[in-house]
């Protein structure tokens, strides 16, 4: 076995992929540029978190000083830091719109987030005299992470295939349909749900915006039985949606709200939770009751100082509103893409979100459809998301209209050399 280089790629089959890297090396805004030296428009945001852009200094400085005044430190027990309890702080205020007296559980990522989430409705309910309120319920579509709990949560069939046993107190219902909900809660019985997670939008599914009245349907149920509705926001929020955490687009109250990726636009790694006063209470009011979970990187200083100047710049740069306006822009470049013989249709409309989805009947002939759009993209200079059904688009929230449209061009382009 020889490979170009020994390392192994998260979600990749790497008999294909070694030696075959495309290897990114600087970017600018919306742009990015291999190690050839070819520029492409940045339709992911990377993996849908740069939300503030590639290069900003600003955040690179932030980092720089904070590593040299103290790089990293533990928050285990009473140690603390700056810029944990600052970027805390600051997070439970943006949350106060969406839930009484958050409190801020930091951790790396959104896979910790969803752990951390998972764990603490089940803790929680042990620690109020419920303990058999454990079993937790997904939606099909849904994407949760990788972690153990995230991976049972998370409804994408493949991503649990030969795993092994998954946790067995979790199940999934139709992505789209509270009467399945309502059936699964009888089913298992409500006083043993603790707690129901889902996306504003499906993300790694495939891109699906809920239908209206959805998510404020699914939050009564919870509260109907006594479930926690714990909110994914990992995608959706500073900006995606073009608010401060995505829900704030449904006026939901949600009991948990986890959220990664933009809160740093992916500069480093951080992530975390936005606990309610509720589930919060039992821990911060009742001596001795612990919550025993936490990584060594909870409250990491520098991943904290990144993330604050990363806030510091969607606020300065109105990049909440920018999503907002992206929303608009990305649904009308890619409209004319549905015309197209091989496209099922465009998804888009609810912040800087879109997917071109493939028509099933021509996925049937040609299952690779979504590979062969991104390859066919990446000649053209843009990179774009295969998932599923359909390629996903979620550009930086500095995108401009013109490069936009210049995507949407090189998509329709593509298209019709697949058609061809």
């Amino acid at each position: 076995m020889t490979t170009a280089s020994r390392f192994w790629h998260p979600f990749a089959d790497m008999a294909q992929v070694a030696g075959h890297e495309l290897v990114i090396e600087r970017g600018e805004g919306a742009r990015v540029w291999d190690a050839e030296g070819n520029e492409y428009f940045d339709g992911t945001a990377s993996l849908w978190c740069v939300n503030a852009g590639h290069g900003r200094q600003e955040i690179a400085d932030a980092v720089a000083a904070q590593m040299a005044e103290l790089a990293t430190y533990q928050t285990f027990s009473a140690f603390a830091n700056g810029p944990a309890l600052e970027l805390s702080d600051r997070l439970a205020a943006y949350g106060e719109e969406v839930m009484d007296g958050p409190r801020v559980f930091l951790n790396l990522g959104g896979g910790d987030a969803i752990d951390t989430a998972a764990k603490l409705a089940r803790r929680y309910f042990e620690a109020i005299g419920d303990p058999e309120r454990t079993h937790i319920i997904g939606r099909t579509q849904g994407y949760h992470g990788t972690h153990g709990l995230g991976t049972a949560i998370g409804g994408i069939a493949a991503n649990q295939a030969g795993m092994g046993p998954m946790d067995p107190e979790t199940t999934h219902v139709t992505w789209d349909s509270l009467e399945a909900l309502e059936a699964e809660f009888e089913r298992v019985g409500p006083s043993r749900v603790a707690a129901v997670f889902a996306e504003p939008v499906i993300g790694a599914g495939g891109v699906h915006r809920v239908p209206p009245n959805y998510l404020q349907g699914l939050a009564e149920l919870c509260r109907r039985h006594g479930a926690l509705f714990v909110a994914d926001c990992v995608i959706a929020a500073f900006g995606r949606l073009g608010t401060w955490w995505g829900v704030d687009r449904f006026d939901l109250r949600p009991d948990m709200i986890t959220f990664a990726k933009g809160v740093t636009s992916g500069y480093l790694p951080l992530g975390g939770v936005l606990v309610s006063e509720r589930v919060a209470e039992p821990f911060w009011e009742g001596a001795g009751v612990w919550f025993r979970h936490g990584q060594t990187y909870s409250g990491h200083p520098t991943c904290c100082a990144a993330a604050l100047a990363n806030l510091d710049v969607i606020e300065r740069d109105g990049l909440l509103d920018r999503g907002r306006e992206m929303e608009v822009e990305l649904a009308e470049a890619l409209a004319p893409l549905a015309s197209h013989e091989l496209v099922g249709e465009v998804r888009s409309g609810i912040g800087a979100l879109a997917a071109v989805a493939f028509a099933p009947e021509a996925l049937a002939s040609r299952p690779g459809l979504p590979i062969e759009l991104f390859g066919q993209a990446r000649e053209r200079g843009v990179l774009v998301r295969p998932l599923g059904d359909a390629v996903a688009l979620s550009p930086p929230l500095v995108a401009t209209r013109e490069q936009i449209d210049t995507a949407a061009e090189a998509l329709d382009a593509s298209l019709s050399a697949l058609d061809a």
